[in-house]
């Protein structure tokens, strides 16, 4: 990543810019630098590519965030140092753990069903991990068409040296106080008689196991964060903020349970050219003034590729006509969207004195037409009434 580049600078707009205006900043500069409008020129090509860069920070808000509070090193891959590359502020933390540490002096109330009871949710259990997320960034034509992407995202794994275990080379032993059971009853005698409750057992902490030594890998926990790197398939027709679901590649669940799923955030970039509503494209096609009154041949842009069409002749300003099937696939569907194109007709700009004087010409002869028609209009009223 470059270095001391400020993305705000880059798209032109304040740091207190809205994401409308981002966005709109965006096409501007995309069609302004577009590579397909500038072929061969490397200049144009390189502020493309700074442009998409900039974009796909500044359009994030969570990479956004991390940009104005740490600069370019809270968007880079490796920010947060470790050995897996994650936030330095989440660690070895199970979640599961601190919940239940918190809660195991209330065993009189579990599940809200009464006092004194024994049923309590049983913390050897196999279950299910806790789901990741990610974002991907992808443009226009990727959306409509589909494509493999690269996703790279923090997740926690079992200790490969200790399977998960938390002991050094995985060796534990039944825990004495519970006798594995990874539970102990007390008895409390009350003025009702003796009342007996469950709790979770405070040595071994409801594992039934203790860990003597723990894994020096993952600290006695049985699990480490590691930076992931996978490929995905995006389905053609995706929309900007919809979400995948990659079952199994998020966390690893507990106790042999199955891993949690990764939910990445699909973020289409703008196009400069096409405006996406629904799974019809809408794009603006400039015309001459002469192809707008007499007609002719044209070269139309779409996802596709160009396409031929025919402008008849008196096309107005804000003419829009539809290219069947030529919109965005839709999900789980071979059927597309339409593509409507409305026409922009160009006001000649410098013209010469023989262009100027045929344009009079025309205007004198359109002149005398309308003088006929109203003659003619008036004469059949005469007639009509009389002298």
């Amino acid at each position: 990543m470059a270095e001391n580049k400020d993305y705000y600078e880059v798209m032109g707009v304040p740091k207190n810019a809205t994401e409308a205006e981002i966005k709109k900043a965006y096409r501007e500069l995309a069609k302004k630098y577009h590579p397909d409008l500038h072929p061969g020129d490397k200049k144009a090509e390189a502020k493309f590519k700074e442009i998409n860069e900039a974009y796909e920070v500044l359009s994030d808000k969570n990479k956004r965030a991390r940009y104005d509070q740490f600069g370019q090193a809270g968007v880079d891959p490796n920010f947060g140092g470790g050995a897996g590359g994650g936030s330095p502020f989440t660690g070895n933390i199970n979640i599961d753990d601190i919940f239940n540490s918190v809660f195991s002096g209330f065993d009189g109330f579990s599940g809200f069903g009464g006092f004194g009871g024994s049923r309590r949710a049983n913390s050897n259990v196999p279950r299910r991990g806790s789901d990741s997320e990610s974002t991907v960034n992808i443009s226009f034509e990727e959306a409509a068409k589909g494509c493999v992407k690269t996703v790279t995202y923090d997740q926690v794994e079992s200790c490969p040296e200790c399977h998960g275990t938390g002991a050094k080379n995985g060796a534990t032993r039944t825990c004495p106080q519970c006798g594995g059971r990874g539970q102990v009853r007390i008895s409390q005698r009350t003025p009702f008689g003796v009342i007996q409750t469950t709790r979770t057992c405070d040595r071994c902490g409801g594992t039934g196991r203790i860990i003597d030594e723990p894994c020096a890998a993952c600290g006695g926990t049985g699990r480490i964060r590691k930076r992931k790197t996978i490929e995905i398939n995006i389905p053609a027709g995706i929309d900007n903020e919809q979400v995948l679901n990659v079952s199994g590649k998020g966390n690893a669940g507990a106790n042999g349970g199955p891993n949690g799923d990764l939910h990445v955030s699909v973020n289409v970039r703008p196009h400069p050219i096409f405006e996406r509503r629904g799974y019809d494209v809408w794009c603006e096609m400039p015309i001459t003034f002469p192809q707008a009154a007499l007609g002719a041949d044209v070269v139309v842009p779409t996802i596709d590729g160009r396409v031929s069409y025919t402008v008849h002749a008196g096309t107005q300003p804000g003419d829009v006509f539809k290219l069947r099937g030529k919109g965005i696939p839709k999900l789980g569907s071979r059927a597309r969207g339409d593509q409507y194109v409305r026409m922009m007709v160009e006001v000649p700009k410098n013209l010469t004195q023989k262009q100027k004087g045929i344009l009079q010409e025309f205007e004198n002869v359109a002149e005398d037409r309308n003088y006929q028609k109203r003659r003619s209009f008036f004469d059949k009223i005469k007639n009509m009434f009389g002298d």
